[in-house]
């Protein structure tokens, strides 16, 4: 078989959401207060649960780990992406492109297996409450944190090398606002069929074994909540559900539409929209769904924020 001569490239050029300079300044500001509120958010609420006693249970260390991984992987995307908003072109270099790429599935695959986690958190708080502190004890829960963020980061480091240890060789311009797979194959001059086939073969399985999860135990927990001859303890333990349900169905959903089709399927503008959504919006909406359904969370922000301008007017006062 012929040698193909070609020079590899050494830097790569995202071409960002739009080219249109009259939409750039204000998708610039508009991204940018949802990364403030993104991180505020996010590092607030991980705050705010180590640091009120009451919420020193087993639902709020898996909430905070979410909430922990939520920033890095929109802290991994975003600020990149303003960049876009900002220069005419924005160069990333081949190393930080594999980083960033390698990081962005960490994080993603990590927020996925997270979910399922906190499925089985909720059934066992419902099914069986009188073993819960029991059976979810902190060595368990740290076991159901650790093997989602280890298996998370092996998983990405293998398609990041496998990736990018393809040949680039024609045009360095990433038609996205950051590297991600799908793009990036379509710059490589190697064949790129056992590449995709493990793209298929990864997120399926880790699709289906942790949507089995949630789904097996949503389906104990209805069965247990229907069981239930209290109207209030059905309310409560619906109530305790909600926010981890529209989570799971937000991420999950985009997910699905994104990687799990064909890749002749593919419209990479689509995408981008799809990408939008998972990597900038469902970080900002998780700490909001959290919160305001969440009436502990909300006491807890309330005390934080009653402690804080106390001690400001206190102070304020001495001096």
């Amino acid at each position: 078989m012929a040698q193909i001569n070609c020079t590899q490239v050494t830097e790569f050029i995202l071409m960002g959401l739009t080219d249109r300079q009259e939409l750039k300044m204000p998708l610039f500001v508009v991204f940018l207060s949802i990364y403030l509120f993104t991180v505020v958010g996010n590092l607030g609420l991980i705050l705010v649960i180590r640091t009120d006693a009451r919420l020193n249970t087993p639902m709020y260390f898996f909430l905070s780990n979410l909430a922990f991984v939520d920033f890095c992987y929109s802290s991994v995307i975003t600020p990149k992406m303003l960049g876009n908003f900002l220069y005419k072109q924005n160069i990333i270099s081949f190393n930080a492109c594999a980083a960033q790429l390698g990081c962005f599935l960490a994080f993603m695959t990590a927020e996925c297996l997270l979910l399922a986690s906190m499925a089985y958190d909720r059934y066992v708080a419902i099914c069986n409450p009188l073993l819960y502190m029991v059976v979810m004890s902190p060595g368990v829960c740290i076991q159901l944190v650790a093997v989602p963020y280890a298996y998370s980061f092996l998983v990405a480091l293998f398609h990041a090398i496998l990736t990018f240890r393809l040949s680039y060789c024609h045009s360095n311009i990433i038609n996205h606002f950051y590297c991600d797979d799908m793009p990036l194959l379509r710059l490589t001059c190697s064949d790129t069929h056992s590449k995709q086939l493990w793209i298929f073969a990864c997120a399926g399985i880790m699709f289906i074994s942790s949507l089995l999860t949630v789904f097996v135990s949503y389906m104990f927990i209805i069965s247990a909540i229907l069981r239930m001859n209290s109207a209030e303890g059905r309310r409560k333990a619906f109530s305790t559900c909600g926010s981890h349900m529209l989570a799971v169905t937000i991420f999950y959903g985009t997910l699905i539409f994104m990687y799990l089709q064909p890749s002749s399927n593919h419209s990479l503008d689509t995408d981008k929209m799809a990408s939008v959504f998972y990597t900038v919006i469902i970080p900002m909406l998780n700490p909001l769904i959290y919160s305001l359904r969440n009436k502990e969370v909300k006491e807890a922000l309330k005390k934080a924020i009653s402690d804080r301008k106390q001690g400001f007017g206190f102070r304020m006062f001495k001096q």
